[in-house]
C-alpha cells in the first residue's frame, strides 16, 4: 500500500473515520509533535509539515504584498455584513493564492480580533470590530464565513477567533486580571464569540494573554464549559505566542512548565505557540508531564485528533487538496479584490458633523489645501500586508482635479540638527540599494533592520529634516528622500525606514530640553542619541543638539488654507505610534500639533473640514464646536485616499456609522482596567453621560423618513417590518438600527441594546421595506439569582432608529409570565460572585482549575449586594462563610452583613488562616432572624476571598 492508498487519504470515507485511522498509524512521539505550532513533517505517512497561523485580520498579513482592506475597526463602521463577508471570501482566496506560490503561508488563520472595544484607549482598538456584542457577533460571522467557503465539508480556510476572553488593555497585558462578573460575562464577551461558533464558521480560538477573575485563559474552565457546548463541531484552540510560557515566567501562576502545559492541555489548549520554531521546549515539558502523571496519552489524542480534523477539512490529505486547491494566483490582487478594497473603503467613512459644507462642488471649486501628516500617506499596521499599490487623498485629488489644483502641506516642521562639532548630515542610499533582496521576508515597507546603509554623520552640509510630532512627545524624523530615520540592532542611526513599525518601533523619538539645546532620546531603546566617529549611535549618554527650524509647519498649513476655495485637515495617528499592540493610548485627545494645524487653517480660511484618518476615537469637542464638517475613517487600507475623495466630492454618499462611543473628555472613562461595564458605566450600554457622538451615528448626504414600524410575535421569535424614505435630493444607503428597551425589574439594564440592523440603499423619493427577525432571549439578560438566561415578562419597548440617540419609531412588544422568582437562600446559600450590585470588589479565582470568589479590589471595603433574598417563613439564625486568604499567612478579615432596610445580621473581626485556595468555613450567629424576602448587603474588609454564604438554623 502506498501513502495515496491510506484510508485517511480516502476523501470518500467520514471525517471521524479518517482522523482515527491517521491517529492509530502515528507514534505517540509524532502525536506529542503534533501539539506544537510548527508540526513537523511524517515521510513515511506522506504527511507534510504543518504550522497554525497566517495572520489575516484585514488582508493577507506578513507574507509580503497583497490585496489591503481597511482595518477591522473601519469594516465594523460599515454595519455590512454582507460586504464584510465578501472582504472574508477575498482574503481567505488570497491565502490560498499566495500559498500556492510559498507552502510557508499557512490556511489556518488567526482572524478576526472578535475582542469588544469596551475602552477606546485599547491600543489594538483598530483590530476590534465594535463595542456591542451584538454588532461584533454578525459581522464576525460573515468575515469567517467569506474566509471559510460555503462548501459543506471543506475549508477554504480556518479562521480562529481572537481573543478569548475579555482582552482589552495592553497595559501589563500577560499579568493583569480582567474581573467579569457574571452578567458581564453572559451579556456582553461570551455573545461575541458565541454568534459564529454556533454558525459553524469557525475552526477553533486563540486564548488571550490576560487572566480573567485571576485565572489565566490559557487554564480557562470556559473553553470546557462554555466555548466547546456551542458546537458538535471539533474546534481547536491555538495558544497565543509565548504564552504557555508565561504561565510561569510572569504570571507565576505554577511553579513549572511541565505542570502549566499540562494544566492547559486538559483545559483544552491544542496547539502550543511558544518558543517560535523551536518545539523541543514544548515536547520536553509534554513527555515530562506524561512521566509525571500530570497528562495521559488520551489528553493528547483528544488534542491531536482536532488538529487533525483541521486539517482533513482544509483538504490536505485529499489527492487533489480539495475544492480549494486549486487556486492560483490567477485570484490573487485581481481587479474584483481591487474593486471591493475601493468599496469598503468607502463604506467606512464616517461623517460626523456637516454644516452644509459637504459635498464638495467640483466645479466651483478652484483650488483645495489639503493639510497635515496624514495627508498624503497610507498606512498599513502591524497585521496589514505590503501594500501593491496605495492612493493617499493627495494622490486621488490631483488625479480628478489636476495637480495645479491642490496644494498640499504636511503641517509638519522642517529642522536642522546642530551640535558642538558641525551640522548633522544624512546620507540617502540609492533606491535600489534601500530596496530588499527579499521584499516577502520582511514586514510591510520597513527596511530598517539593515545595517549595510550609511550612518548618519555629522559634518559638512546640513540635511534639512522633516519632523513631525505624534503627540505625548513622541516624533519622527525623515530624510529628503521621504526615508525615517531608525535605529538598528547595531546601535547606529540610518535613514533606512520607509515608514515607522517593528515590534518594537525604532523610528521614534523624543526632545528633551537641555539647557539652550535638547538631547534627542530614542523611544525603541530609551537610550539618547551620540554623536561618535563612525556616526550617530544610542548611547548612555547623549549629546547635545541645536534644532534649527527653517520652516514652521502650522505657519505653512495656513498659507496653504488662505490660497484655497476649501481647506481639508487629514489628522490621526500613525498604526505604529501612541497606540498599538503592547502599548495603550493615555488620552483620547488629538496630538496637540494636530489641534494646532486645524485651528490655523481654520482661522486662514473658514470653509476648513477635519477628516479624521485613525484607528480610535478622539475626543474633538473644540473642532466639532467649530468647524463646518467631520468626517472619521479607521486606515481604509490601499484605495483610502480615492474613496475619501469620492465621499468628499459626493460620488458617494457617507454611509459608515459608528461602531463605539466617542466621548468627549477624558473623564468620561472609568479606569481601563475595569471591566464591569455595568458598574463603570461603560460603552453605549451603560454610560449615562452625553457622549460627542453616540453608538451608530454617521450622516448622510441624503435624508430618511421612517414610517410604519409593525411588530408580531410568533412563538420565540420577534418580526417585524418598517419602511424607510429618502426625503433627500442624492441617493443614500440608510443603515437601520433596531434596539430595545427593558421594562424596569429591579435589575441595572442598559437604557437600549442593539438587537438587529439592516441597511437600504435608495434613490431620491423612493421608499423601502426593512424587515427583521429577532430571537426573543436577545431581550434577556443573565438571572444571577437563578443562573440561567432569562426574559422577564413586562412592555418592552422596541425602537427603530439612526442611531442610539437617534430613535425614530417605537412601539410596545408585551411578554407574559412570571417575573423571575426571588433567591431561594435557604438550603440553596449564594455564590459570592452572583452579586447584583458591587463596589470596591473583584472576582477571583476559587481555585487554579475552576469557580469564582470575590475579594475587595484595593484597601477600601469591598460591599456586594444581592437582591431579593427569600430566607423562608422561618428565617436562620446562623450564617456559614466560605473564606480564604488573598494572601499568605495569618491575617484579619472583617465580614458583615446587613439588610436592605439597615438591619445588622452579622458583624464580626473573622482571624481566617490559611492562603488563597485554602478555604475555611467561619460560622457566624445572626443578630436577626430574617424571616421573607429582602435585600442582603455584604461588607468585605481585608485580604479576605468569600467563595459562599450558606444559611441554616
Amino acid at each position: 500500500m502506498t501513502t495515496e492508498d491510506l484510508p485517511f487519504r480516502d476523501p470518500r470515507l467520514t471525517l471521524a473515520a479518517r482522523v482515527e485511522d491517521l491517529i492509530g498509524r502515528l507514534t505517540p512521539d509524532e502525536r506529542i509533535a503534533m501539539l506544537h505550532q510548527f508540526a513537523p513533517a511524517v515521510p513515511r505517512l506522506g504527511l507534510h509539515a504543518f504550522r497554525t497561523g497566517q495572520e489575516a485580520l484585514h488582508g493577507v498579513a506578513w507574507s509580503g504584498p497583497a490585496t489591503v482592506f481597511p482595518q477591522a475597526v473601519g469594516l465594523g463602521a460599515s454595519w455590512d455584513a454582507e460586504l464584510v463577508r465578501a472582504v472574508g471570501e477575498a482574503v481567505g482566496t488570497e491565502v490560498r493564492a499566495m500559498r500556492s506560490r510559498d507552502s510557508r503561508v499557512g490556511l489556518n488563520v488567526w482572524a478576526p480580533t472578535v475582542n469588544l472595544l469596551r475602552d477606546p484607549r485599547w491600543g489594538r482598538n483598530e483590530e476590534g470590530y465594535s463595542e456591542d456584542p451584538r454588532l461584533t457577533s454578525d459581522l464576525a460571522t460573515a468575515y469567517t464565513s467569506g474566509l471559510r467557503g460555503d462548501h459543506p465539508d471543506h475549508w477554504r480556510t480556518a479562521p480562529v477567533l481572537k481573543h478569548w476572553l475579555a482582552h482589552n488593555n495592553e497595559t501589563a497585558r500577560d499579568t493583569t486580571s480582567s474581573s467579569v462578573r457574571p452578567r458581564v460575562l453572559h451579556e456582553y464577551d461570551l455573545p461575541a464569540f458565541r454568534g459564529p461558533v454556533e454558525a459553524g464558521t469557525v475552526a477553533g480560538v486563540m486564548p488571550a494573554y490576560n487572566l480573567v477573575n485571576g485565572r489565566p485563559n490559557h487554564v480557562s474552565p470556559l473553553l470546557d464549559e462554555q466555548l466547546r457546548r456551542w458546537t458538535g463541531q471539533d474546534l481547536v484552540v491555538c495558544s497565543d505566542a509565548g504564552a504557555p510560557s508565561n504561565l510561569v515566567d510572569s504570571e507565576h501562576y505554577f511553579d513549572s512548565h511541565e505542570e502549566a502545559t499540562a494544566a492547559a492541555l486538559r483545559a483544552g489548549v491544542d496547539s502550543f505557540t511558544d518558543h517560535d520554531q523551536d518545539s523541543s521546549k514544548i515536547t520536553g515539558r509534554l513527555h515530562g508531564a506524561l512521566r509525571r502523571g500530570l497528562i495521559d496519552q488520551k489528553d493528547v489524542d483528544t488534542a491531536v485528533r482536532r488538529l487533525l480534523a483541521l486539517r482533513v477539512r482544509l483538504g490536505e490529505f485529499d489527492p487533489d487538496q480539495g475544492p480549494y486547491g486549486a487556486t492560483d494566483l490567477g485570484s490573487y490582487d485581481t481587479p474584483a479584490h481591487r474593486a471591493l478594497a475601493l468599496r469598503a473603503a468607502e463604506a467606512a467613512v464616517v461623517l460626523l458633523r456637516n454644516d452644509g459644507l459637504l459635498p464638495l462642488d467640483e466645479s466651483g471649486t478652484r483650488t483645495v489645501a489639503v493639510v497635515g501628516p496624514l495627508a498624503d500617506e497610507v498606512k498599513t499596521d502591524w497585521y496589514s500586508g505590503s501594500l501593491i499599490r496605495r492612493a493617499s487623498l493627495v494622490d486621488a485629488l490631483r488625479e480628478r482635479l489636476g495637480a495645479d489644483r491642490v496644494i498640499f502641506a504636511d503641517g509638519a516642521d522642517r529642522v536642522r540638527l546642530r551640535t558642538e562639532d558641525g551640522w548633522v548630515q544624512v546620507t540617502d542610499p540609492a533606491e535600489d540599494d534601500a530596496s530588499p533582496a527579499d521584499e516577502a521576508s520582511l514586514n510591510p515597507a520597513h527596511l530598517s533592520g539593515r545595517t549595510d546603509l550609511p550612518p548618519v554623520r555629522v559634518g559638512g552640509q546640513p540635511t534639512e529634516l522633516t519632523l513631525t510630532e505624534w503627540g505625548e512627545g513622541l516624533l519622527t524624523l525623515r530624510a529628503p528622500s521621504g526615508r525615517h530615520l531608525t535605529v538598528a540592532g547595531d546601535g547606529y542611526v540610518r535613514a533606512a525606514a520607509d515608514q515607522p513599525g517593528g515590534w518594537i518601533v525604532q523610528e521614534t523619538f523624543r526632545l528633551e530640553q537641555h539647557g539652550d539645546t535638547h538631547l534627542l532620546r530614542h523611544s525603541g531603546t530609551g537610550r539618547y542619541i551620540q554623536v561618535t566617529a563612525d556616526g550617530l549611535k544610542v548611547a548612555d549618554q547623549g549629546t547635545a543638539f541645536t534644532v534649527e527650524i527653517t520652516r514652521h509647519g502650522v505657519e505653512e498649513a495656513a498659507q496653504a488654507a488662505a490660497a484655497a476655495d476649501t481647506v481639508i485637515v487629514v489628522a490621526g495617528n500613525d498604526p505604529h505610534i501612541n497606540g498599538r499592540e503592547t502599548e495603550d493610548r493615555r488620552t483620547l485627545d488629538l496630538p496637540e500639533r494636530q489641534e494646532a494645524l486645524w485651528r490655523a487653517a481654520h482661522a486662514a480660511n473658514p470653509r476648513t473640514l477635519l477628516a479624521l484618518t485613525s484607528s480610535y476615537p478622539y475626543a474633538v469637542t473644540a473642532a466639532d464646536a467649530a468647524l463646518p464638517a467631520l468626517l472619521w475613517t479607521a486606515h481604509g487600507g490601499q484605495s483610502a485616499g480615492t474613496a475619501l475623495a469620492r465621499v468628499l466630492f459626493g460620488d458617494v454618499s457617507p454611509s459608515g456609522r459608528l461602531p463605539q462611543t466617542w466621548y468627549a473628555a477624558d473623564e468620561h472613562l472609568p479606569n481601563l482596567l475595569d471591566y464591569d461595564i455595568i458598574t463603570a458605566g461603560s460603552t453605549y450600554l451603560y454610560f449615562r453621560g452625553t457622549p460627542l457622538y453616540p453608538f451608530g451615528h454617521g450622516l448622510s448626504y441624503a435624508s430618511f423618513d421612517y414610517r410604519d414600524l409593525d411588530l408580531s410575535r410568533d412563538g420565540d421569535t420577534v418580526s417585524g417590518t418598517l419602511t424607510v424614505t429618502n426625503t433627500g435630493r442624492t441617493a443614500g444607503t440608510e443603515t437601520v438600527q433596531l434596539y430595545a428597551g427593558v421594562p424596569d425589574t429591579g435589575v441595572r439594564r442598559p437604557a437600549r441594546t442593539l438587537i438587529g440592523h439592516g441597511r437600504l440603499s435608495l434613490p431620491p423619493g423612493e421608499s423601502g421595506t426593512v424587515a427583521f427577525t429577532v430571537p426573543l432571549d436577545r431581550l434577556g439578560f443573565w438571572d444571577v439569582a437563578h443562573g440561567l438566561w432569562t426574559v422577564g415578562p413586562g412592555a418592552y419597548e422596541i425602537q427603530a432608529g439612526a442611531s442610539s440617540a437617534d430613535i425614530r419609531l417605537t412601539r410596545t412588544l408585551t411578554v407574559g409570565g412570571e417575573p423571575p422568582a426571588p433567591r431561594q437562600v435557604r438550603g440553596r446559600g449564594l455564590a459570592g460572585a452572583d452579586f447584583d450590585e458591587q463596589s470596591g470588589v473583584v472576582l477571583v479565582d476559587r481555585s487554579k482549575e475552576r469557580g469564582d470568589a470575590v475579594t475587595p479590589g484595593g484597601t477600601e471595603p469591598g460591599r456586594l449586594l444581592f437582591r431579593g433574598c427569600d430566607f423562608g417563613r422561618e428565617g436562620p439564625d446562623t450564617v456559614v462563610v466560605r473564606a480564604a486568604l488573598e494572601e499568605a499567612g495569618p491575617s484579619t478579615a472583617s465580614i458583615e452583613l446587613h439588610l436592605g432596610d439597615g438591619t445588622s445580621l452579622a458583624a464580626v473581626d473573622v482571624p481566617v488562616t490559611g492562603s488563597r485556595y485554602a478555604y475555611a468555613e467561619v460560622r457566624l450567629p445572626l443578630d436577626t432572624v430574617p424571616a421573607g424576602v429582602h435585600d442582603l448587603h455584604l461588607t468585605l474588609r481585608g485580604p479576605v476571598r468569600v467563595d459562599r454564604l450558606d444559611f441554616s438554623g
